[in-house]
């Protein structure tokens, strides 16, 4: 079974700083096969046969924290859940066409009822955010400037998340 482990707040404004090359030996060291990392802000791919997803992501969770010293959320999905994610997303159709103002959070667990009645009154006119499932899809002008920030929908959800672009999600179902 093919994975994609989104860490949470790594390598972001100097804050827990880990090399690509590190993680990936780490993931290799936990006997996770056909290891592959994307980009620095912590996407590793990998091969696992023997776990169910929620075992997978606490034995993770505990190795990287025996190594780094510190708790490293991740949030994980397989790669038929990634493919999921790409083909239900709500706003391509609804976008201008400019796919890189598009924006996915993961949550780390699914939400007991819908939330988007929580985060909606915090999107401008020029924004729209759609929950399904354990996703939120965010299309904004500009990421960096919106209120519907990945610690809002935290706050929100009371549910650790981690965002990433729309670019970053269709390259990791491919690797």
């Amino acid at each position: 079974m093919r994975y994609v482990a989104f860490l949470r707040g790594i390598n972001v404004s100097g804050q827990k700083l880990i090399k690509m090359t590190d993680l990936k030996q780490y993931f290799i060291e936990m006997g996770l096969k056909n290891v592959v990392t994307y980009i620095q802000s912590g996407n590793v791919i990998f091969d696992d046969e023997t776990r169910d997803l929620a075992s997978l992501k606490v034995f993770i969770e505990k190795y990287l924290h025996s190594k780094l010293g510190y708790e490293v959320i991740v949030i994980l999905r397989s790669q038929q859940q990634i493919k999921d994610i790409i083909d239900n997303n709500p706003l391509i159709n609804n976008t201008t066409g400019e796919k890189d103002k598009v924006y996915v959070t993961l949550l780390s667990e699914k939400p007991v009822s819908d939330c988007i009645n929580l985060v909606k009154p915090f999107a401008n006119d020029m924004e729209q955010v759609v929950q399904q499932n354990s996703e939120f899809y965010l299309s904004t002008p500009a990421y960096g400037n919106t209120k519907l920030s990945n610690t809002l929908l935290e706050n929100k959800t009371k549910i650790k998340a981690t965002t990433r672009n729309w670019a970053t999600i269709n390259k990791v179902v491919l690797l």
